[in-house]
């Protein structure tokens, strides 16, 4: 089922109405559901390694901390900023700024950033861990299969 950008993010609050959430693929809704944007955004940084490293192991933690708390959305949305830590370190790492293209469009020569790659690394173990976590899993199957 495609993702459904037509829901009114700004009125669910989705720890109280999880049935509304939908998993989608990759980092879909990443920066839309609340109220786990404003909980885990203030942590996701990937500017150094250091920075990373920190960011990483916070966003892990409050992973593990909704997985005690048996709230799957939470879980779910952790999953995506650290994805999301991965993702833009790695672009940051091939492209100067970020910047996969000119201003014209074309696509710019990737020169590597090692800081930016260490950061990427940093986040793909975390997200390599989250993804494979049994639990995760088993509650990401019980949710698509009821909720769709």
């Amino acid at each position: 089922m495609a993702f459904d950008y037509d829901v009114d993010f700004d009125k669910i609050d989705f720890r109280k109405e999880p049935e509304r959430y939908q998993v989608g693929r990759g980092e879909q809704g990443v920066l839309m559901v609340e109220p786990y944007k404003s909980e885990l955004l203030p942590h996701w940084r990937f500017k150094t390694p250091d920075i990373a490293q920190e960011s990483a192991d916070t966003l892990y933690n409050m992973f593990l901390d909704y997985k005690k708390k048996d709230d799957f959305v939470g879980m779910d949305m952790a999953r995506k900023f650290i994805q999301m830590g991965y993702t833009r370190s790695r672009r940051y790492a091939n492209y100067k700024g970020g910047r996969k293209y000119d201003k014209d469009g074309e696509v710019v020569d990737r020169q590597i950033d090692q800081e930016k790659a260490r950061s990427a690394e940093i986040f793909e173990e975390k997200w390599i861990t989250v993804r494979e976590d049994e639990e995760y899993l088993e509650q990401k199957r019980e949710h698509q299969k009821k909720y769709g």
